[in-house]
């Protein structure tokens, strides 16, 4: 059962990691690589959807649920070049330029977790930018499943029960599932990501707390900024033809600040399992 009194002090010492270790500008650090990411792993993911049969407005009906509209409108022309054109030459470049610019934010990621541990990097270059290469390959599947689940769950269960006849409890269960396998997959990879990134050893289970927390946290910023965004944050009509952008580098600055957060999680859960341990002994 837990105890409030702990929980209260549990959450102060994450508020005071998080001052500590100024959370919000490593987010906007890693915002700005997200960013310069996102246009390769676009192509990547858009040069594969000719070769799955979905149409160019499909694609871009998927990424306004899941994304503010108006930063979905941004990518449109580029969607339906792409997925009206199929090249297996750009999917080639997409694989390539995706691993190299998204393996520049998960380096920042890598970074911020050593300062969050208050660690030096000592690992050679060479190792860290595979292990930033290896991760990110990770993040790209937890997040393709992240947004295809969720996105297009119904149209697979659709699918599936014109097939076989699904009953109708089956359906409200596979319904509750495709979210539940989101935020299972999302946590596993991010446990990868909180144990690989710093440099220092830290158990799985000290981990899983913030891999939890960041998975549905991750889940439902997404969800209630693309609500804001869409109907109430008029950002076009301040920024114009940039409000896009400004949506997404939002987003993006929000992604790193919940990243940071389970990292500070598993820090003060991990130094106080350290702390029991050696008042046991």
């Amino acid at each position: 059962m837990l105890n409030l009194k702990n929980v209260i002090s549990y959450a102060k010492e994450v508020i005071e990691e998080f001052q500590k270790d100024n959370i919000p500008l490593l987010g906007a650090a890693q915002a700005y690589y997200y960013l310069l990411a996102i246009v390769p792993m676009l192509i990547l993911l858009l040069s594969i959807l000719p070769y799955l049969n979905i149409e160019a407005e499909t694609a871009i009906q998927a990424m306004s649920n899941v994304i503010p509209s108006n930063t979905a409108e941004i990518f449109r022309e580029n969607i339906v070049s792409i997925v009206e054109q199929p090249s297996g030459g750009l999917l080639t470049i997409g694989i390539i330029g995706t691993l190299w610019s998204a393996s520049n934010g998960i380096n920042a990621f890598i970074q911020s977790s050593n300062m969050a541990y208050n660690v030096e990097e000592t690992r050679s270059f060479i190792k860290v930018r595979l292990l930033s290469i290896a991760l990110t390959i990770g993040m790209i599947v937890a997040i393709v499943v992240a947004l295809v689940l969720p996105v297009f769950g119904d149209v697979i269960i659709d699918l599936v029960n014109r097939v076989v006849n699904l009953p109708s409890q089956t359906v409200v269960l596979f319904q509750l599932l495709r979210w539940v396998i989101s935020i299972v997959v999302m946590g596993g990879i991010l446990m990868a990501l909180y144990h690989f990134a710093p440099n220092k050893n830290i158990p799985f289970k000290h981990i899983l707390p913030g891999a939890l927390i960041t998975a549905v946290l991750w889940q439902l910023i997404s969800l209630l900024f693309s609500f804001y965004v869409s109907n109430f944050g008029n950002y076009s009509a301040t920024y114009g033809s940039l409000g896009g952008i400004i949506i997404l580098m939002l987003w993006f600055f929000l992604t790193g600040i919940i990243l940071m957060v389970g990292a500070e999680i598993n820090v003060v859960y991990h130094r106080r399992r350290n702390d029991k341990n050696t008042k046991v002994a």
